[in-house]
């Protein structure tokens, strides 16, 4: 091989390296670094922060409802279109039936953006909400704060109690 050659062959490998170089440099632009997504799994405080009922915490568009030393979370988010719904509590709690089952309810949900309307526990009954809302489960961290998990939904049924 001859000096001009290996020269030509190392000057056609410097520019290949320098596009190959280029393009991933471009291509790994595209990935961010950072997640701007709030975490999944978070803390939302002591059970005794938590009265008797249920608590509407907006940071995390979330209702706790707690019952004696059982607690229980469900979504603030319309299944609709992502509005935060409103609660709507009765002066006196109502009989309702859903499907074969009937329970008894103290508060409704109501979306203010396209009227979707959801019972207590979470089913709607009227508006263009596809879905109920999401329960999502509850953990107590070492620490004594209760901890809830956004990334993975429970039957509605779920409840935690707190052993004192």
């Amino acid at each position: 091989m001859t000096r001009r050659k290996f020269l030509a062959y190392l000057g056609r490998f410097a520019v290949l390296f320098a596009l190959v170089g280029q393009a991933f440099a471009m291509l790994r632009s595209i990935v961010p670094n950072v997640v701007y997504e709030p975490p999944k799994k978070f803390k939302i405080g002591f059970p005794d922060d938590f009265s008797e009922g249920i608590t509407f915490l907006s940071k995390y568009r979330l209702f706790v409802i707690r019952e004696g030393n059982t607690f229980w979370t469900i979504s603030a988010v319309c299944t609709h279109l992502g509005c935060t719904v409103n609660l709507v509590t009765f002066p006196k709690p109502k009989k309702v039936k859903v499907g074969k089952r009937e329970f008894t309810e103290q508060w409704e949900f109501h979306c203010p953006c396209h009227g979707s309307k959801f019972y207590g526990e979470g089913t709607p009954f009227a508006g263009p909400a596809p879905r109920p809302l999401p329960y999502y489960p509850l953990d107590l961290a070492p620490d004594g704060q209760l901890v809830v998990d956004t990334s993975r939904e429970v039957k509605s049924d779920f409840r935690f109690v707190l052993n004192v």
